[in-house]
């Protein structure tokens, strides 16, 4: 909503923005990882360990932010979120995200 000098603005016109904001803003899904994508996490370096499940949590949040990152994969289930060479495959099961496994590019899809 854009302001002009000395306008007036209506409380309705507040409420519904404010309430379309809280709406898209608080649903989000919950998160499952596998032991497998635990482990994967474990070993890599701490750094890349954080910006993955940061990665991750955006999804869950807002899954449409990346929607250039995130592909359908293709032959079997799930989805895979792209995050610089590592490739992370999950299942969106409507409010839960079931992080299935995480690994470099090369050998994830195997």
């Amino acid at each position: 909503m854009r302001l002009e000098p000395n306008a007036h603005v209506a409380f309705r016109d507040i409420f519904f923005d404010f309430a379309r904001h809280v709406a898209y803003s608080y649903i989000m899904k919950q998160i499952s990882y596998t032991k497998a994508a635990i482990k994967a996490l474990r070993r890599m370096p701490v750094n890349t360990a954080t910006l993955i499940r940061s990665k991750i949590e955006v999804y869950a949040h807002d899954p449409g932010s990346q929607a250039n990152n995130v592909k359908s994969l293709k032959g079997r289930e799930g989805v895979r979120l792209r995050v610089g060479d590592w490739r992370v495959i999950m299942d969106d099961q409507g409010n839960v995200l079931a992080v299935l496994d995480i690994g470099p590019r090369g050998g994830i899809y195997d």
